[in-house]
């Protein structure tokens, strides 16, 4: 199994990308692939409707393209600025929106997480994530929220929390037995 995972975040320091790198590994079998994207190397001009009619789609947001399409599962966490989502994310999937005939996500099952140092641990953005990647074609399977990182989530370890970690587990052992069924449905 090919699984992309990626923080919807630019931060250089991201605890969004330290918890799906971390939640990443629960997926790992012997002959799966994990790619872990860092937005960052997908940095775009600001979308416009003048810009991409002066400039066309930048190929950066078809190398974005790409690494959904080899994909058979996403793991994403968002980063919440200000109750939405973190702009390089936001600039980036308009972009790709822009490709023609082309949903997003391309009808891929996906799991959907957020963290933050506060208490609701970015359940806004999660929340508007829940609602709109249905819409730009994921599969939403789970989503899950780690609430005061800092003091819940350990590198090395993962999350810490004991309550936290058992809700997680259980939720990657749901998406594995969604995905197992999936992928002997498509057989």
């Amino acid at each position: 199994m090919n699984i992309l995972a990626f923080a919807a975040s630019n931060s250089a320091q991201s605890i969004n990308k330290k918890l799906v790198t971390s939640v990443s590994k629960y997926y790992k079998e012997s002959d799966d692939v994990i790619e872990i994207l860092d937005l960052n190397d997908f940095d775009m001009i600001l979308f416009s409707k003048e810009r991409e009619k002066e400039l066309g789609i930048p190929s950066l947001a078809y190398t974005f393209a790409e690494k959904i399409d080899q994909a058979d599962f996403i793991l994403i966490s968002f980063a919440e600025n200000n109750g939405n989502y973190n702009v390089a994310y936001k600039n980036l999937v308009d972009w790709v929106s822009r490709i023609p005939n082309r949903k997003i996500f391309k009808n891929k099952p996906v799991f959907v997480m957020a963290t933050s140092n506060g208490k609701r641990g970015g359940q806004s953005v999660l929340e508007i994530a829940i609602n709109r990647l249905p819409f730009d074609g994921a599969d939403v399977l789970e989503n899950y929220s780690l609430p005061e990182f800092s003091q819940n989530f350990e590198e090395g370890k993962g999350v810490t929390n004991v309550i936290l970690r058992s809700q997680l587990e259980a939720k990657v052992r749901k998406t594995k037995r969604i995905l197992k069924q999936k992928l002997e449905q498509n057989k």
